[in-house]
C-alpha cells in the first residue's frame, strides 16, 4: 500500500531532521543496503572458508580432532556464504558491482572506486581492441 501525502511529508521531515542531527549516520544509512551488507558477509565467509582449509591442512597432521575444527570452520563458512549469496541475488549483485560498470564512481568518497576507474581507463587507452 503506498504512503499518503501526509505520511510522505512526515517521512521527509524525519529524514531531514536526521540529516541535520547526525549527518554521518544519515549518510551511512543511505549508502548501506541489504545487498551491500550481504555482499560483505559473502566476502568474509569466503575468507573464513579459506582459513578453515588452511587450519585443516596444517592441523590434520597433528591431530584428527584439530583437523575437524578446520572442517567445522569450512562448513560454517559455506553455510554463511550460501545464505548471504541467496540474499544478494541477481539484483543485489548488480547493486554491489554497479560502481565497476559505471564510467564514474557513484559515491562521493569512492577512493577505491576512483583508483579502479583510473586503472580501467589507463588499460582501455593502452590495450588494442579486438574490433579495431
Amino acid at each position: 500500500m503506498p504512503l499518503s501525502d501526509h505520511e510522505q511529508q512526515i517521512l521527509a521531515q524525519l529524514e531531514q531532521s536526521l540529516s541535520q542531527q547526525d549527518p554521518s549516520f544519515a549518510q551511512r544509512v543511505r549508502k548501506d543496503t541489504l545487498y551491500r551488507h550481504a555482499g560483505r558477509s559473502v566476502k568474509w565467509a569466503a575468507l573464513g572458508f579459506v582459513l578453515g582449509l588452511v587450519v585443516t591442512v596444517l592441523l590434520f597432521s597433528i591431530s584428527v580432532a584439530l583437523g575437524l575444527v578446520g572442517v567445522a570452520m569450512m562448513f560454517a563458512s559455506a553455510v554463511i556464504f550460501e545464505r548471504n549469496l541467496r540474499r544478494v541475488g541477481k539484483a543485489g549483485w548488480h547493486d554491489i558491482t554497479r560502481s565497476l560498470h559505471e564510467d564514474e564512481p557513484s559515491g562521493p568518497d569512492g577512493r577505491i572506486e576512483h583508483t579502479v576507474h583510473h586503472v580501467r581507463r589507463w588499460l582501455r587507452d593502452r590495450m588494442p581492441h579486438a574490433d579495431e
